[in-house]
């Protein structure tokens, strides 16, 4: 299992526009390391792909109206917060669009594979340093129930989005009954320590995972639960 963990913040990725090659960049602004996991931003990544549409920021109904097209399906909705399912099938707040840290006049739309935006990423920067490594593209979500944001996956790549411990044994030597571990969940927030919310620091690499849990990983595949197995639904 893991022991010492690191969390390095990269501090110098600069503004990213339409286009960029996210993987070029990290590249040169951090010394990777061999199962290095690096963790970016649904903001930059969804710069870098063009995922920006004009919005009135004096309009709450025409910011309603990209959150709805956004949106199959509306769980609850209290004046302009809407919490509903996107297509990738996350329920989140007003769909996942934001209007933090963008231009004004502009709202930010979720990747729309953000699975296939890691790899890409995860891809791009294995080419350019021959290392294995792991890239979680992260985003803030709430919680039911509970108070507080805190950020998660929305997509993964080189890394298990979940480690299954079922079957072995706890410190007594019972076997876990139930036990599935949301690893690349906790690496985004343990990333997002770092990172912040007004830092500007759209990047950071957790150092020291086991290697065991370096594998191909697919949020939506492991992490997203399926309609069958959900009891709230």
């Amino acid at each position: 299992m893991t022991a010492d963990l690191e969390i390095i913040a990269v501090k110098s990725i600069g503004e990213v526009t339409r286009g960029a090659d996210l993987a070029g960049i990290i590249a040169a602004s951090v010394e990777l390391h061999h199962r290095d996991v690096v963790v970016v931003t649904q903001k930059i990544v969804s710069k870098a792909e063009g995922r920006l549409v004009p919005v009135d920021d004096d309009g709450p109904a025409a910011r309603l109206g990209v959150v709805l097209d956004q949106s199959v399906r509306v769980l609850r909705r209290r004046d302009e917060l809407v919490i509903s399912e996107t297509s990738h099938g996350f329920i989140c707040a007003n769909a996942g669009v934001d209007l933090s840290n963008v231009d004004e006049g502009w709202a930010a739309l979720l990747p729309e594979d953000p699975d296939r935006s890691a790899r890409r990423i995860r891809d791009g920067l294995e080419a350019v340093t021959g290392l294995v490594l792991g890239v979680v593209v992260s985003d803030t979500f709430g919680r039911p129930w509970r108070r507080g944001l805190t950020d998660v996956a929305i997509g993964c790549a080189g890394l298990a989005a979940v480690v299954d411990l079922r079957g072995s044994p706890d410190d007594r030597g019972r076997a876990l009954l139930a036990t599935e571990v949301c690893v690349a969940d906790e690496v985004a927030s343990a990333a997002e320590l770092v990172m912040g919310k007004a830092e500007g620091i759209p990047v950071a690499v957790v150092r020291g995972l086991d290697a065991s849990w370096f594998r191909e990983g697919s949020v939506q595949a492991e992490i997203v639960r399926p309609t069958g197995e959900d009891l709230f639904r």
